[in-house]
């Protein structure tokens, strides 16, 4: 976007914005600028991304003046009912440009450093499970239809109660958006995607919806990853070709530590003994996951009890309304005159209902141990196996590769002291000397990389812990529902009971009394 505005006057509101958002009048941080925008304009995303690709934010490390008065007078524009323009700029002729409406700027300013600053502090992670879950709320949703004529495939409604905005979403965009996020963000918690199925049933479409929520819940309430931009996008992009257009918007990103202002003194961040607490602290989180998810096999097996008992009740229920419907004449020659079995039918006819309540009970209890016990386990046992995947990967990434660039810098120390020792000539003695500075400077990028990586696997593994409020909370549902549970159940049997006794015949009564005494 080429637009001067020198040739109209910019209000004081646009000098104070840029006093308020500027560090000593260094470009503005662009996630923080979107962080104001998304809680105060009151226009569509689609029109602040608009607004966005316009003024061509994204092709700059941060924000200028000009670029920001350029923004700050197209948002005034959108929320007089303007469509943002080049035109609309061009060819404006008022005295001074429009003012937008953006709330208190300060308080939001000082709550993004609150969440983005300063979470991520020397100190450690200032930040409690609470904090967390008001960043977003996800919900996924199966779409009933299928397209396709010979391979099926399904579409999922994407909304985001944060962004307000609802979308489409195929599992192959899920895929798409997930190699994003690991380029993009190499040394944070993105957890695994669920599992990709050629032939697939309800159950496991359902299983996948759940998990697909949990995984994108994850990424969205992410402290650093909740604000970037390609998050933004995929929860807010409506145009029909969204995985390529994804694609073409931030395949050239590059990762955090090209962009982060913490990786040139990430060292400084870092306590002296990392290397033996990140080894012990990694060891932690696989003892703690494979704790979680033996709770979380017990909790389904349990779970998968209740369910078998609603069908042990509903199949009881339907036996005993069969029996009550049996049809056959009493006969003299069948019955000798004696009513037992109507009777017994007469209480079937009763008791039948009571059990296809008491299998309704069973089911709802199930589900709600599902909802409030298994699925927080889940999302716990997600960010945890994700934290086993971020180690891994630091292993085999950065710091594999720190070890290859020392290790070739000790080879070519080797040969210049094998060419001191022979006299080599002096052209090969500066062509290796230039070769280990190359090296130098290899090293010495891969010396911040790897402090950097660090350094966010130690905020990471902090953030792990913030997780972990949530078992309290989940023992306490799993109690409530147990509670809640045994009481229900006990609450139909016993309805049952008076039934029971009312129709059982008094003659078996009877008998009953004279063998007990």
């Amino acid at each position: 976007m080429t637009t001067d505005l020198t040739f109209a006057s910019v209000p004081s509101f646009y000098r104070e914005i840029y006093d308020i958002l500027s560090v000593d009048g260094e470009p503005i941080d662009k996630e923080l600028f979107k962080y104001v925008l998304s809680q105060q304009t009151e226009i569509s995303q689609q029109t602040l991304k608009q607004i966005w690709d316009m003024c061509g934010i994204e092709q700059n490390s941060g924000i200028n003046r000009t670029c920001l008065y350029k923004v700050l007078a197209c948002i005034a524009f959108a929320q007089n009912g303007k469509t943002p323009s080049e035109t609309l700029l061009e060819n404006y002729n008022g005295k001074e440009f429009p003012v937008p409406n953006l709330g208190d700027v300060p308080s939001l300013k000082s709550t993004y450093n609150t969440l983005n600053v300063n979470i991520m502090s020397k100190n450690g992670l200032n930040i409690s499970y609470s904090d967390i879950m008001r960043l977003d709320t996800i919900t996924i949703d199966l779409v009933p239809e299928k397209k396709g004529i010979f391979i099926k495939h399904s579409e999922y409604l994407v909304s985001s109660r944060k962004l307000n905005t609802t979308v489409k979403r195929r599992y192959n965009d899920f895929v798409t958006f997930h190699e994003l996020l690991i380029v993009r963000f190499p040394y944070r918690l993105i957890p695994r995607l669920p599992p990709k199925k050629i032939v697939s049933d309800s159950h496991f479409l359902e299983s996948r919806r759940r998990a697909l929520q949990r995984w994108l819940t994850l990424v969205a309430r992410h402290p650093i990853i909740s604000s970037s931009s390609l998050l933004i996008f995929f929860l807010s992009d409506t145009s029909p070709e969204h995985q390529q257009k994804i694609k073409e918007t931030f395949k050239s990103q590059p990762d955090e530590f090209a962009t982060s202002d913490l990786a040139a003194k990430a060292k400084e961040l870092l306590p002296s003994d990392t290397n033996l607490q990140f080894a012990a602290s990694r060891e932690q989180i696989n003892n703690i996951w494979c704790g979680v998810r033996k709770l979380l096999y017990i909790c389904e097996r349990g779970v998968g009890r209740g369910r078998a008992l609603a069908q042990d009740a509903q199949d009881l229920s339907g036996y005993l309304r069969e029996l009550a419907a049996e049809s056959h004449d009493h006969s003299q020659w069948g019955t000798g005159g004696n009513t037992i079995w109507t009777d017994i039918k007469k209480g079937f006819g009763i008791i039948y209902k009571e059990f296809s309540s008491l299998s309704t009970s069973a089911m709802h209890t199930a589900n709600r141990e599902e909802d409030t016990v298994c699925e927080r386990l889940n999302l716990l046992s997600d960010i945890l196996a994700a934290h086993v995947s971020l180690c891994e990967r630091l292993e085999k990434g950065v710091l594999s590769d720190h070890q290859r660039a020392l290790s070739q810098m000790l080879n070519l120390k080797k040969k210049q002291i094998q060419g001191v020792i022979k006299g080599t000539d002096a052209e090969s003695v500066d062509q290796l000397e230039s070769k280990m500075m190359q090296q130098v400077n290899v090293i010495s990028d891969m010396e911040l990389r790897n402090a950097f990586s660090l350094y966010c696997v130690r905020m990471e593994t902090q953030l792990v812990h913030v997780y972990l409020e949530l078992l309290a909370s989940v023992f306490n549902s799993m109690v409530s529902v147990q509670i809640q549970s045994h009481t229900e159940l006990a609450n139909v049997w016993k309805t049952i009971q008076p039934t029971v006794t009312k129709y059982l015949p008094e003659k078996s009564k009877s008998h009953k009394l004279n063998n007990s005494t």
